[in-house]
């Protein structure tokens, strides 16, 4: 499983992407709000720190403004993911998009219907929403597995890249379901570490190594 990490935070990124822990980065307009940066000049700077997919997504709501805007997302390198809602005028532009060799990532995927027609359009990712799902007391889990068996069942390229990612077990349940790729933030990837037996472990064998009196250095 591919592992994204979804922030526009610089200093978050590299930290991962030094441990090996990011195969690409997601981003989105509250995400560049955060970062209180220039969503062309932080865009481009992570673009240079990591070499997989880097998700910059559109902000206008008409094909023809959201096909201007991903062409020129696009030109700020050759790994970015234009990053375009599931509407109808979404799937338009990821359809002329893809089809001028960019990688296109169709966002706010809330079922299987919404993930076929992005696969026929062209995308290379489709990010489905597990926490929102939850919100509402549906089963974002659910949602990965069936796209994952339609995919499957006619061999769409199309890549599940499991998004709103809330909590540890949501990474895991998507590794077993078979999403392709997650997108969580830095907090969460890095709380994948922790296990209470673990602290546990540590905390025994550290009392007993200074009850020997030894050093190792």
């Amino acid at each position: 499983m591919k592992f994204f990490v979804d922030t526009a935070d610089i200093d978050a990124i590299r930290e991962l992407h030094e441990l090996g822990m990011v195969d690409g980065v997601t981003t989105n307009p509250s995400l560049i709000l955060k970062s209180g940066r220039d969503i062309l000049e932080v865009t481009k700077e992570i673009c240079d720190l990591v070499e997989g997919p880097v998700s910059g997504q559109v902000v206008a709501t008409e094909a023809d403004d959201m096909i201007a805007e991903g062409r020129k997302l696009a030109q700020i390198a050759d790994n970015i993911a234009v990053k375009v809602p599931l509407t109808w005028d979404g799937l338009k532009a990821c359809k002329t998009l893809s089809g001028e060799g960019n990688m296109v990532n169709v966002t706010l995927c809330f079922s299987v219907n919404q993930a076929l027609l992005a696969a026929k359009a062209g995308a290379t990712f489709i990010s489905p929403f597990i926490g929102r799902l939850d919100d509402i007391n549906l089963d974002g889990m659910e949602l990965i597995g069936d796209i994952r068996n339609v995919y499957d069942n006619y061999g769409y390229e199309t890549q599940i890249l499991a998004a709103s990612i809330r909590s540890v077990n949501h990474i895991a349940d998507s590794a077993r379901i078979g999403a392709d790729v997650i997108t969580a933030p830095p907090n969460v990837i890095k709380a994948m570490v922790k296990h209470p037996l673990t602290d546990k472990g540590l905390e025994a064998f550290l009392s007993d190594w200074a009850k020997t009196g030894q050093k190792i250095l």
